[in-house]
């Protein structure tokens, strides 16, 4: 079990790794957030994954389960007032240019 459990965590560093590389190479603000939420949940959910294997009750196990949850809707509703208000301001700086 901790062979696999540190296999799942070495794929979850990994990717948060590409999420970190999505978030320094790609060129605007929407890839960039796809990049990191997408990249960073199954990072995280591996990690989590992988811990709940060794982890020494089911207490224990579950309360990392839900903090990966929280990480989860967190990130997302982050990415998405990030998402919006880049595209509200996009729009405006158009309108502006076509006056």
């Amino acid at each position: 079990m901790t062979i696999f459990a540190m296999i799942l965590c070495g794929l979850g560093g990994i990717f948060f790794l590409a999420g970190t590389v999505g978030l320094l190479r790609f060129p605007d603000t929407f890839s960039r957030l796809h990049a990191l939420t997408k990249a960073d949940n199954l990072g995280l959910g591996l990690i989590v994954a992988g811990l709940c294997l060794v982890a020494s009750s089911w207490e224990a196990a579950v309360k990392m389960i839900l903090l990966w949850l929280a990480v989860m809707l967190c990130s997302t509703a982050n990415a998405y007032v990030i998402s919006r208000t880049c595209y509200r301001r996009r729009l405006r700086s158009e309108r502006r240019a076509d006056l």
